[in-house]
């Protein structure tokens, strides 16, 4: 899976962590990120545990990621336990789960786990243990892990919470009923008048204002808000967790496992609603803003389902207890995952340690920047730097504590959650266009009109500026 605190989303977060930590830091550009964390407590008992643990950052967020990922094996086991008797069944799901926690998550941007401390990690941590509890016949135990896990990560709170509703009607005897009677319809003319059962209780009337175009220019930047944008293949990974737990539902009610059946009946019912919901919200002919809601991320929790049935499957039916089989199949699926992910960090260490020296040159660059330039210093990087090569997706402001101008990738991301912030993003993106080509009157330019007096460039610099650091690469540069 890998370790790489920093990256991608974890820009946003962990630069928030540092900020509640340390107040001082990011004096002109903190809404950026703080904007995000309007609904999450996350960043505030972060800075708690760094405050009373007496951690540093790296070290709390290390831990952070390991007791989340502890919390998920451990609930994952107990699942797999209440649905699953033979033990190959259960090593099965386990092994299959350790293995894919970064696989994509059809075209929503997830993975099952982030490689730094998401929110979204701990959040699943405690959705996966309220499910647990349920099974175990324990309900009133989900409600505080579902609160807990609302309050780090509202959306994927949400989602739990929804799941668990579904998972709990499908226990009650009632509601059995009815799926029984569900069932001697035909698949497509069932899910049609769920459609409309759905359609019956969303409320109308909404009263939306028109978004600005900077808004919507974010907006369209982001591939994964836009449902009907999608490829053959990332519609194949919505609608085949549907067709799989289907099957799943009647092949266990076949063999009398009652529990599993039932339990595949509930993902198979939360996929539906959801998917519907998202199908609704997300017509390019209705409110071009709902799409940031990202219904879509519901397929996180549906396919670490998915995995963990699967994998108890694989080690039901085909490894068995063949000791060869095991082994070659744990090669295969953890190789793959090993060799994708250091394609995709490929210039990082594969675990990125606290305090351990960086040979990325742009770490490199974060960590002088961090312990030479003033808190106070303001930074203009080039907008499309997240994109370069060696960069690996590492975040300008988590790494390097310091403010900085838009850029073109993840501050878009969170203008698609603050409309108030595109104008903003609009005009310092503009002003940063050409950047590859700038010279010393457009970085004086840039600290006229914004008050940038710091510069992370390409190594040669442009004439005139004075740089105190370099690489091969990168250097860092004081505007006069």
């Amino acid at each position: 899976m890998g370790y790489h605190p920093g990256a991608e989303d974890d820009t946003v977060y962990l630069a928030a962590v540092k900020y509640a930590v340390n107040p001082s830091l990011y004096p002109f550009d903190r809404p950026f990120f703080m904007s995000q964390m309007r609904t999450s407590f996350f960043h505030v008992w972060m800075a708690h545990l760094v405050q009373a643990s007496r951690l540093s950052v790296g070290s709390a967020e290390l831990l952070g990621q390991v007791v989340s990922l502890m919390l998920i094996f451990y609930a994952s086991w107990s699942i797999l336990s209440a649905l699953f008797e033979e033990t190959t069944s259960r090593w099965g799901g386990m092994a299959m789960l350790s293995a894919a926690l970064t696989l994509p998550v059809a075209g929503t941007a997830l993975y099952l786990a982030d490689q730094y401390l998401h929110p979204r990690n701990p959040a699943t941590a405690l959705i996966l243990c309220a499910v647990a509890r349920i099974l175990a016949g324990r309900k009133w135990q989900a409600l505080p892990l579902l609160a807990v896990s609302f309050l780090l990560h509202p959306l994927m709170g949400a989602m739990g919470i929804s799941f668990c509703c579904v998972l709990m009607l499908t226990h009650s005897e009632p509601v059995r009923k009815r799926i029984s009677m569900w069932r001697s319809h035909h698949f497509t003319e069932a899910s049609q008048v769920h459609r409309l059962n759905i359609a019956a209780v969303i409320p109308f009337g909404w009263i939306f204002d028109k978004p600005s175009q900077p808004f919507l220019d974010a907006v369209s930047s982001r591939h994964c808000y836009h449902l009907f944008q999608w490829t053959w293949y990332e519609w194949l990974g919505v609608i085949g967790p549907l067709i799989i737990f289907w099957g799943v539902a009647r092949f266990a009610r076949r063999r009398q496992q009652l529990r599993l059946s039932r339990f595949a009946t509930a993902v198979l019912l939360y996929c539906l609603f959801h998917l519907t919901l998202a199908l609704l919200i997300l017509s390019p002919t209705r409110f071009p803003a709902l799409c940031t809601l990202e219904p879509m991320r519901f397929l996180q929790l549906a396919y670490i389902f998915l995995v963990l049935v699967l994998g108890a499957y694989l080690g039901k039916y085909l490894l068995e207890t063949r000791v060869i089989r095991w082994v070659f199949f744990i090669m295969l699926a953890n190789g793959t995952m090993f060799f994708t992910q250091r394609h995709l960090f490929a210039a990082t260490q594969h675990i990125e340690l606290p305090g351990r020296p960086s040979q990325n040159p742009w770490l490199q660059a974060f960590t002088w920047i961090r312990k030479n330039t003033p808190q106070d210093a303001y930074f203009a990087v080039d907008p499309e730097y997240m994109a370069a090569p060696e960069e690996d997706n590492d975040g300008f402001r988590a790494l390097a504590e310091r403010s900085a101008l838009a850029d073109a990738d993840k501050d878009a991301a969170v203008v698609t959650k603050a409309e108030d912030l595109s104008l903003r993003w609009q005009r310092e993106l503009h002003a940063e266009t050409g950047w590859k080509h700038f010279r010393l009157a457009d970085f004086e330019r840039l600290k006229e009109q914004f008050g940038v007096n710091w510069v992370l460039v390409s190594y040669p610099q442009p004439n005139g500026l004075g740089c105190p650091w370099h690489n091969a690469l990168l250097a860092v540069c004081k505007v006069p």
